[in-house]
């Protein structure tokens, strides 16, 4: 279930009808207002990285209800309410609801950062890691780290639905369009993304499919792309990883 917060964040909550658990919570008012408006009992957070805007409803919700915190093990020191410290390799198994998650080590937009992948449902939740065309910025990590982060997520099944815990997906597209302006999918999927938008609906979640076909931050190996990142000025080296850096570097100021 979307739960929207703040200007531009999604908010997670996977129910059953009647417990649920919440994909990290920046802001507890409108989780208590979901959770009330379904009759739903909350049954665990899970966290994805130490950002405010995921965690910053925490306290709140453990003063309603006391239940467990899963998180990034290397983020505990940001995030003292982590109860249940993860790492990669490590699973998430929820009765209520039934719930079976595989951890990823996906660092890159933070030193810790993890995703949730849940084989059963075919659902993976990425926090910051990977956006709606696009990727997180490079606050703790390193441009290396976040092109093997995505390159992890890449690889799980193309059915795979995508929940990224921001609306920046036209934003995101018009981006891509510079990068790769002979991709007619992409041209698509902008002018499908700016209908949902203009209709107030949401444009995620999306697939692994629909990433690896439109996002160039799973496409920076593709030739044309380093092409036109020469081109634009923003590459000197063909060299593989100065490649994923320029992009990214272009992405942080483009408008």
């Amino acid at each position: 279930m979307t739960v929207p917060a703040f200007q531009d964040n999604y908010l997670w909550l996977i129910h059953d009808g009647t417990h649920a658990a919440v994909v990290d919570p920046g802001d507890a008012a409108p989780i208590l207002a979901t959770l009330h408006a379904h009759r739903l009992s909350l049954a665990a957070i899970l966290l994805t990285h130490h950002h405010a805007d995921h965690v910053g409803g925490v306290g709140e919700l453990l003063r309603q209800r006391k239940v467990p915190v899963y998180g990034p093990a290397r983020e505990t020191d940001a995030i003292p309410a982590i109860s249940a410290p993860l790492r990669e390799g490590d699973t998430v198994e929820l009765d209520a609801p039934a719930l079976r998650l595989r951890v990823l080590d996906v660092p890159g937009h933070t030193r810790g950062h993890i995703a949730y992948h849940a084989p059963a449902q075919g659902w993976l939740f990425c926090g910051d890691t990977l956006f709606a065309g696009g990727c997180g910025r490079l606050f703790e990590g390193t441009p290396e780290q976040m092109a093997a982060s995505l390159a992890k997520l890449a690889a799980l099944p193309d059915q795979t639905q995508v929940f990224c815990a921001h609306e920046y997906t036209v934003s995101n597209l018009r981006f891509a369009m510079e990068v790769e302006p002979g991709n007619a999918q992409l041209r698509q999927r902008l002018h499908d993304a700016q209908a949902q938008r203009e209709r107030g609906e949401p444009t995620v979640p999306s697939t692994i499919a629909l990433e690896k076909a439109t996002n160039p931050f799973l496409r920076w190996t593709e030739p044309a792309i380093a092409d036109r990142l020469m081109k634009a000025g923003h590459l000197s080296s063909r060299e593989p990883i100065a490649v994923f850096a320029a992009l990214r570097h272009w992405k942080n100021s483009y408008r």
